[in-house]
């Protein structure tokens, strides 16, 4: 027999056996009864053992789910089948699979009813559409619904497990992203905000209390207390946690060069610009912008950041375009801005502006309970940089 013949014929055989299998997805039972015709339990890991992701194909053609599990298979790819959408679902709810393939016309449940509730359980699904009927109107549709790609039949073996691969890629990116965000809120957190004392305690509920919304905060207290560290505390259980926290120490500065840093400049705007530079203004834009001694700034930079608070927008010093930035303002100061705005020292309206929420962080002999933990923190923090014992 010639080698093709052997090879339809063996495909033939194999068709044949297969369609012998019920299509309804249900069996007899030894007394009669009809019970769900299921594949063994797949193990619980999305992934195959060699690192792929585990694959579930849908389609109520036997041909295809054939075809498509031989090609999988000769390729190394872990594959389940399901015969129907309601038969998807139901091996859905006790395994987990990376990639999906649905085929878009099948009876009951069709692929993009199923699109549609993968999505709504779990929205980073991979999931690629099949069809014999493609239409421009229809493959938008599955790329608006989620889809990740679109496939017409019939396939090519090659481009099939290309696409796999792309999904593949953009699995493990997904991983890599979720492990990275894990890793960044396990980092940022308020460890070093220490002590037992209810002054700390009340601190604590109040940085919770206010970290997710996006209200201005000013945080209040005297020199070394620590009110960056309750600053970064807020961004780090806020929202905002996954872009910057931008910190700006305002005393430091002269009113020219703190327009600059705070709004950045375009090249040639004064000497020394050789190029443009971002302001921290946008360097913030979806995090925190952190403004230490607040107080200290020129009547004429609380005009310009009235203006900046109230339109979330700004110009580039020497530039004429208006950029707009989503930041959140937190500020720090050792004084009383309240008595500064009765002596007209700072405009009441901007003060207002800033302090939305008022934090107030205690000296430590406010809180003596609180000198045996920070003495044993410090003590056992050197020691370790310094690789002694812990004393």
């Amino acid at each position: 027999m010639q080698p093709g013949v052997a090879d339809a014929a063996c495909r033939y055989n194999r068709l044949q056996h297969a369609s012998s299998r019920p299509r309804s997805g249900r069996v007899q039972s030894g007394d009669g009864r009809e019970q769900p015709f299921l594949p063994l339990r797949p193990p619980m890991n999305p992934k195959a053992p060699n690192g792929t992701p585990r694959i579930l194909v849908v389609d109520d053609e036997l041909v295809v789910r054939d075809s498509i599990k031989e090609w999988l298979d000769e390729a190394g790819f872990g594959v389940d089948m399901a015969a129907s959408g309601a038969e998807a679902v139901e091996m859905l709810g006790r395994q987990s699979y990376g990639l999906l393939f649905l085929d878009v016309k099948m009876p009951g449940m069709d692929g993009m009813e199923m699109l549609r509730r993968i999505k709504s359980i779990k929205k980073d699904s991979i999931v690629i559409m099949m069809t014999a009927f493609a239409t421009v109107d229809t493959a938008v549709q599955a790329l608006k619904e989620g889809a990740f790609d679109y496939v017409t039949k019939p396939f090519d073996p090659d481009d099939l497990t290309h696409l796999i691969r792309n999904a593949s890629k953009q699995i493990t990116l997904s991983e890599e992203n979720k492990i990275l965000k894990d890793r960044v809120t396990a980092l940022e957190n308020v460890d070093n905000l220490i002590g037992n004392s209810e002054a700390m305690q009340q601190l604590l509920r109040d940085i919770q209390s206010v970290a997710q919304s996006n209200a201005s905060v000013i945080i209040t207290g005297e020199s070394g207390t620590g009110k960056e560290l309750v600053a970064r505390a807020i961004h780090a259980n806020s929202p905002r946690r996954f872009f910057p926290m931008i910190s700006v120490h305002c005393g430091a500065l002269t009113e020219s060069l703190l327009e600059s840093e705070l709004f950045g400049h375009e090249k040639g705007a004064f000497t020394g610009a050789v190029y443009n530079r971002k302001g921290r203004f946008e360097m913030a834009d979806n995090g925190t912008i952190f403004l230490d001694e607040i107080a200290t700034i020129s009547v004429k930079m609380q005009v310009e950041l009235l203006r900046v608070l109230e339109t979330k927008s700004f110009v580039r010093v020497g530039g004429t375009k208006e950029i707009k930035s989503d930041f959140r303002v937190i500020c720090a100061t050792n004084r009383d801005l309240r008595s500064m705005v009765d002596k007209g020292l700072f405009r009441e309206d901007l003060y207002y502006r800033l302090n939305v929420v008022n934090i107030h962080v205690p000296p430590l002999r406010e809180r003596t309970e609180d000198i045996p933990i920070l003495a044993e923190y410090f003590a056992g923090k050197y020691c370790s940089a310094m690789g002694k014992p812990p004393v």
